[in-house]
Formats: C-alpha cells, structure tokens, sequence
C-alpha cells in the first residue's frame, strides 16, 4: 500500500517567510504512521494571502499528495494535485486562495489564525504609544538635532496617557483578543465587533458587540484597531463616513488587510485633524509604491507587513497548529482553524 503523502511547500520568496532547517527536521519527525513528508527545495513566490506562483517542483511534488501545507492554494496547484483532499495555510489570511475552482474541489481548507497574534499585538501596542505620547515628534526632532518642548506641551498638542483611551477592535479573533488583552491590562477600555457576537466576549474585552453597531462604537473611539479578515463585505470598511465619526485626535491602526481602509479617506482625516495618526503595516498595493502619499506623511508610521514578525516563536506556534491537525487528519478527528468558504475566512 502506498505511503500517505504530504508535500511541504513553504520556500517563501520572502526570506522571513520561509521554512527554517529545523523546522523540516520537526515536520519530518512529527509524521503520523504511515505517512511520507516531501519536502519542496525550490522557492514559491508567497505574497499575502496565499501563493500565486507555486514552483514546477512542488506542482510535480504534489500530484499525489492527500495533503498540502503552504502558502494557500490556487488553481493550478489543484489541477496538478488530483489525490488532494486537505490543505493547510501557513498564512491566517487566505483570500486568494478562495476562488471558484477551490470552492468546487471539496477540498478541506485550514489557516493559521491566530499563529501571528502575539508579535501582531505588540506591533499594535507599540504604534499606539508612538503617536499617544508623541514620540512622531521626537523621531522628527532626532533627526533634524533639535531639542524643542514645544509640541509636547502646547495646548493644541493631545498628549495622553493610555489608560485614559477606550479601543475598539474591528474583528474580535486571535489578533484582536492579544490586541485587548495588552491593552486592558494597561487600564484601557477595550470594546470588540465581530461578525457572531454570540461567540462570547474573550478575554480582553469589557464587551464585544456585532458589525450593526459599528457606527455607534464609533464615536468613541479613541484609538481603532483593524484586525478583520478581508472580504467582500469588509473591503473598504474604514470609509470617509466612518472616519468621520472617531473622535477628533483619534488613532487608526490596521495590521490586517488593505483593502480595509479607503487611503484617500484616511489622508483626508489625518489632514484635516479628525486623525492623530495612524499606524499601518497592510496596504493595497504591496510593496506600497515609492510615490504613495503615506510614505511622507509625518502622522503615518509605516511598517512593511512585519507586524507578527517573531521568527522562531511563530514557526514554533504554526508547527504546533499544523502537526495537530495532521495528527486529527490521520485519525479523523475534527479539524481545528476550519476556514468558512462561504463567510470567508
């Protein structure tokens, strides 16, 4: 009887990405009785939400593969991969794999949500702090050799201690629950929306409420946190409408998606002072092209799409994530990180 194959596709293009030394000796060691681990040496380009471009290697790899753990799956890879029967994302958001061949092939679709939480969440913390206690200025003035005390202690400058702060969190998971967890923990009101509020209100949140109430939550919202999968209800969620309602001198933070936020809107509330500042790691276009008017903006702090950047801790996270459910998958155990093709995510 032939061996159950599982193909490992994860030589990312991008360096931070891609599958250490140590963790191929781990998949190798974790494999379930019965089981043969083929491990793809040749690099797949991995952007987002999933490959777009999978190596002819893994492609020959995977034409007898039950399972699949990479970056996503796209059409080609299924048509090359017939035995398919369930595929693991390394990546939590996978948007890009869920298209009409995928929805058809009855294939077995899990993430790794929540595997980015922790790093994602101090990123978020650590961008709140630079505009709440104005370090955009100090940054500034470091630079230019300035020693100046104007900007912090001028009536028209809003410095504020956190816990003075109530955050709203767009999307109530793993990376929005790390988010109110460290927030909470520093005196802040934290307030969730999230697609089923009758999942319960995680640890973190003083409440979670349902996507009816955007609006409302709004308005009082000191500093906002996008943490949603996009689709096709979300995408240009944070529009010039909403923006308008945060309080004046409100902070915007997006380490989710892009297409969450409508850009124009967002400069437009900078400019106009409805926004302090916002802290962004997720853009439409990525790498955010070099004439993009957010590069410049001196109330924009830009990260690259590294917010859960912590190399060894996430793989470490992953691995565990990804060995379970090959454990569960091999003796039909339910999965955990089922994605939903119908909600999305």
């Amino acid at each position: 009887m032939s061996p159950r194959r599982l193909v490992v596709d994860l030589m990312s293009s991008t360096a931070h990405m891609r599958l250490p030394e140590w963790a191929m000796a781990r998949l190798r060691a974790a494999a379930p009785v019965g089981w043969e681990v083929v491990i793809v040496d040749a690099i797949s380009t991995s952007v987002g939400s999933g490959t777009n471009r999978p190596s002819a290697t893994a492609l020959e790899a995977a034409r007898t593969a039950e399972a699949y753990f990479g970056f996503g799956v796209v059409p080609e890879m299924l048509v090359a991969s017939p035995a398919l029967r369930w595929a693991h994302s390394v990546s939590a958001g996978i948007t890009g794999s869920l298209t009409t061949e995928f929805r058809a092939s009855g294939v077995v679709f899990t993430n790794s949500a929540g595997v980015y939480a922790e790093g994602m969440a101090d990123t978020v913390l650590a961008g709140v702090l630079h505009f709440v206690r104005g370090l955009d200025f100090a940054v500034r003035q470091q630079v230019a050799a300035t020693w100046n005390q104007r900007p912090f202690i001028s009536p028209e400058t809003v410095l504020r201690e956190l816990n003075e702060c109530r955050v709203l969190v767009i999307g109530a998971g793993g990376i929005g629950s790390a988010v109110a967890r460290r927030f909470s923990a520093l005196g802040c009101t934290c307030v969730g929306i999230r697609r089923r509020p009758e999942r319960g209100v995680p640890e973190g949140f003083a409440r979670v409420t349902g996507i009816a109430m955007m609006e409302t939550e709004l308005v009082t919202a000191d500093v906002l946190v996008l943490a949603a999968p996009l689709t096709a209800e979300s995408n240009g969620l944070l529009n010039d409408a909403r923006l308008a309602l945060l309080p004046r001198g409100a902070i915007v933070v997006n380490v989710a998606r892009g297409g969450l936020i409508v850009d124009e809107a967002l400069l437009d509330a900078i400019g106009g002072g409805q926004v302090r500042g916002a802290v962004l790691d997720v853009f439409q276009t990525e790498p955010l092209p070099s004439a993009h008017a957010f590069w410049q903006h001196p109330s924009v702090l830009i990260t690259p799409h590294v917010s859960g950047v912590s190399p060894h801790r996430s793989w470490g996270r992953a691995l565990d994530l990804f060995e379970d459910n090959w454990r569960r998958w091999a003796s039909g155990e339910p999965l955990r990180n089922v994605v939903d093709l119908d909600a999305g995510y």
